[in-house]
């Protein structure tokens, strides 16, 4: 049975806009009317865009693909892998996803909850028992205006559902000033070579940065909840996520590390001067570790994660195999954090404006605060990642589309515009 503790209602208003973009050309592109079609002639704005970019040196490369009833409507490579070998970019060039990685993750955990091998009101320490003893990192502001960590016992265990929703208080040490987040740096928690269970137990001894389900707090929460599903089902990550997912998608180049010479040389790369990803550690899957960072540390194709994304829209199904029920997909597909939630967002409120959270995926549940909205449908899920991969579901339109580049500093301004320019090309 699917455990049903962890539904929320839906409606909710994030804090964060989503950046300095001119919302003037939004005007009618949010809740277009369902059966919208893509003009043509207006889909070449977004081939004009990229092509711009390779020439201007903002990006490499990038590919881009627009389904819409399960057929392509717009798919256009640009620019090269990387500019020393100056191979161009096919279906075949290998990506580093980052924290797109937690989608995959997240749909083989929401597979194991309706397996029963989890459950979303398990407590972490059920797994992991280093997790009882976790404190809660406090700041306390002395009159001279110095601040220290005070260490005080939970409200309550954290739950998987609070790995699943960001809400554990397990965050990064990369982003903010808190001192909890200070803590996290000064750890040196990527030092060595060590798997999951190890890395768990690493955070275990750090103080989170919010009790249990009071503040979404994006961080390693996902890895921890790959942890558990590594204990709970008795297999390591990669074979608990093959068997689940990425076999029966046919997903041959999705994983954790690119060990194949020939395949190394299909490794897309950022443009020299824009290669630092500020994660605080470095992602090179071509050398082989222990850890499987199923927060941020696979690699897929666009002809792979084409397929996961089809499977999203089509309600977790795909060529006749079904990877989730569609009560099991409803779950994941709804927001968890809305206002009667307990949950509260912060500057670092990384859905946006305008979305809530499910089991992984951000969800759109209202027009957000800028007028006029920004480009979508209520229903649309997505999620991006630090290399500036991209993806964005819309049921209502029966379409989707995926962006994979590597670049971390670009990455913000280009997911925009290539949104924008998606519903601008839409009509009725």
């Amino acid at each position: 049975m699917i455990s049903q503790s962890g539904l929320r209602a839906l409606v909710c208003a994030a804090l964060v806009p989503l950046g300095a973009m001119s919302f003037a050309r939004a005007e009618g592109t949010y809740e277009i009317p369902a059966g919208a079609h893509f003009n043509q002639d207006k889909l070449a704005k977004v081939t004009e865009f990229f092509k711009n970019e390779v020439a201007t040196g903002k990006i490499a490369g990038a590919n881009v693909l627009i389904k819409q009833h399960g057929k392509p409507v717009y798919h256009e490579v640009f620019g090269v892998q990387d500019a020393v070998s100056k191979a161009p970019i096919t279906d075949k060039t290998i990506f580093r996803l980052f924290s797109m990685s937690k989608a995959i993750t997240s749909v083989v955990a929401v597979k194991l909850i309706e397996e029963g091998t989890i459950k979303l009101d398990d407590p972490v320490s059920k797994y992991i028992p280093s997790f009882a003893n976790v404190k809660v990192g406090v700041e306390k502001k002395a009159e001279d205006g110095t601040k220290s960590l005070e260490l005080v016992p939970p409200n309550r265990p954290m739950t998987v559902h609070d790995l699943m929703t960001h809400t554990s208080g397990v965050t990064y040490g990369f982003y903010g000033d808190s001192l909890v987040r200070k803590a996290y740096r000064e750890a040196n928690i990527y030092a060595g070579d060590f798997d999951l269970a190890e890395f768990a137990e690493r955070i275990a001894k750090l103080p989170l940065h919010n009790q249990p389900g009071a503040l979404w707090q994006y961080g390693h929460s996902t890895d921890i909840l790959a942890r558990v599903m590594e204990v709970a089902a008795g297999k390591p990550l990669i074979e608990i996520e093959r068997e689940k997912l990425l076999d029966p998608l046919g997903m041959v180049d999705t994983g954790f590390f690119v060990t194949d010479p020939e395949k190394q040389k299909l490794l897309a790369q950022p443009v020299p001067n824009d290669s630092d990803f500020r994660v605080g550690r470095i992602n090179d899957p071509t050398v082989v570790k222990k850890i499987q960072f199923a927060s941020g540390g696979m690699v897929t194709t666009m002809a792979d994660y084409e397929r996961f994304t089809q499977m999203l829209l089509n309600g977790g199904s795909l060529d006749g195999k079904t990877i989730l029920k569609p009560e099991t997909f409803k779950l994941m597909a709804t927001d968890q954090i809305g206002p009667k939630s307990g949950v509260d967002r912060d500057y670092f409120y990384f859905p946006g404006d305008g979305f809530g959270f499910g089991l992984g995926l951000a969800v759109r549940t209202d027009p957000g605060n800028a007028k006029p909205p920004p480009p979508g449908d209520l229903g649309e899920l997505k999620w991006d990642g630090a290399s500036g991969c991209y993806f964005v579901i819309d049921p209502k339109q029966d379409m989707f589309f995926v962006l994979l580049e590597q670049t971390p500093t670009e990455r913000q301004r280009v997911q925009r515009t290539l949104k924008q320019l998606v519903y601008e090309a839409m009509e009725n």
